[in-house]
């Protein structure tokens, strides 16, 4: 029931901006990575090449990245950001935060790590490597 109340506010924040959450998750990590082949992106991000090519072409229809073609090898290319997807990643990021902050503020600092403690130890547990893909 708190993952889906946590995830639904935070998918509708995020929509309100023109993304869905898988969208968010790949432009915060091309934020990070700066330039980057899209395998060595979803080699990052634990997704196939399928589902980063499709998450790509949503995001070049909507101007927040693009593809440059490899110089020496004309069959590769790399994406990265445009100007208005640097600018619009701080934005998620802040709506990220705050959504946090409203589902998580009532616990005490010390419930925060327990709870982040316990959620890492179940990842781990379970090998969850799954980024969204909607």
């Amino acid at each position: 029931m708190v993952s889906n109340s946590v995830s639904r506010s935070f998918a509708l924040k995020v929509e309100r901006e023109g993304v869905t959450v898988a969208e968010w998750v790949f432009l915060r990590a091309l934020y990070d990575a700066g330039r980057v082949a899209p395998s060595k992106l979803a080699e990052g991000m634990g997704m196939t090449k399928g589902a980063i090519s499709k998450l790509a072409d949503r995001l070049l229809e909507k101007s927040l990245i693009e593809r440059r073609a490899n110089t020496t090898d004309k069959r590769a290319h790399s994406i990265e950001l445009t100007q208005k997807g640097k600018t619009i990643v701080p934005r998620l990021a802040a709506l990220a935060d705050e959504n946090d902050r409203v589902f998580f503020g009532a616990l005490t600092s010390d419930e925060r790590r327990q709870l982040s403690r316990l959620l890492r130890r179940i990842v781990t547990e379970h090998e969850l490597t799954g980024t969204p893909v909607d």
